[in-house]
């Protein structure tokens, strides 16, 4: 049984462009917000909206999409976890929190047209390389024991009944 699920999945409108920066190490790192908005009707009956503003922080090969293809306005699905991180501030010594979400899965939407940008199509959808411990989402996972399963030559007929389910 699992011990828990940390999992947020977000479409919103990039507040900025991504920034990129490389670590010490040569990993990509990339930094952008998301606004997600909503609708509702305040205790007077009136429409009221609220936006909400999300801190993206993506690594790797997914972050070097994310900068080369996201812009400030694009529509964009954000899948990852939550992550807090703190540190004490050099001014005042107070210790600082800032939560984030670290994106696994980055989905563009609308079209390239309405967004304002040549780059991508439609729906055009982006995973980060998953770790070799294999915690793949199960698409992916899906898709990679199709694939492999799948002889390289022609399909290979089966009766249902030898079919496990």
């Amino acid at each position: 049984m699992a011990k828990g699920l940390n999992k947020v999945m977000l479409i919103g409108h990039l507040g900025n462009d991504p920034e990129l920066r490389t670590t010490a190490s040569g990993q990509s790192v990339g930094n952008f917000t998301v606004a997600t908005s909503e609708s509702f009707k305040d205790a007077s009956g009136n429409w009221q909206d609220r936006t909400e503003w999300h801190r993206i922080v993506v690594w790797g090969k997914l972050a070097e999409i994310c900068s080369q293809y996201l812009k400030k306005g694009r529509q964009v699905y954000i899948e990852g976890r939550l992550q807090t991180r703190s540190w004490d501030d050099s001014k005042s010594g107070e210790k600082k929190y800032a939560t984030e979400i670290v994106c696994t899965d980055m989905q563009m939407l609308g079209s390239a047209k309405e967004q304002g940008g040549g780059y991508g199509e439609t729906g055009t959808s982006y995973e980060r390389p998953q770790p070799q411990y294999n915690q793949m989402s199960r698409e992916t996972r899906q898709s990679s024991s199709d694939a492999s399963s799948q002889p390289s030559g022609p399909a290979m007929e089966h009766d249902k009944d030898d079919l496990p389910f």
